[in-house]
């Protein structure tokens, strides 16, 4: 099931994400945040979970890229499942999910930043209708000291008028 993210949410979600970050395979973040923090630096809307008996076993959530209102439209999105539910269709779902609330709301590009090395990210990505539009070589260390290199996706509304 997916819902919207609530506050009691956040041992499930943050244990995800420490999950993820000791892993080394998705964020350049070597510390998991504290609640506040984590939900400071996420929007308060479009946070969704995938919970199954229970258990929240994914997550996604936006951010805003730039702080200009002219780019209230443009946002990046993080999604994370946990370790053992991976390959299950939750990471399409929650992105799907994603992408339809996203689209009520007027928002007409979300974009994401994966490692290079994370090609399931990357090709559910494209699959959803990201493309990819850049690269980055080795802009920081992954928690093990290493050098990344990050893919940089977009995904324009299918609603979106450009002139």
């Amino acid at each position: 099931m997916i819902r919207e993210m609530e506050n009691k949410d956040k041992d499930g979600v943050l244990s995800i994400y420490s999950e993820a970050i000791e892993e080394g395979k998705s964020t350049f973040t070597k510390v998991c945040p504290k609640w506040p923090d984590f939900s400071n630096a996420h929007l308060p809307y479009l946070r969704y979970v995938y919970e199954e008996d229970g258990k929240i076993m994914g997550w996604v959530a936006v951010s805003r890229v730039y702080g200009a209102p002219a780019y209230d439209g443009y946002l990046e999105e993080s999604i994370y499942v946990r370790k053992e539910c991976r390959g299950k269709g939750i990471g399409k779902a929650l992105l799907s999910h994603l992408i339809r609330e996203s689209e009520k709301m007027g928002i007409w590009s979300l974009y994401g930043c994966i490692f290079k090395t994370n090609t399931a990210s990357i090709a559910l990505h494209e699959k959803m209708g990201f493309r990819i539009i850049g690269e980055r070589d080795r802009p920081a260390k992954d928690i093990s000291g290493n050098w990344l290199s990050t893919v940089q996706v977009e995904r324009r509304s299918s609603l979106a008028i450009f002139n």
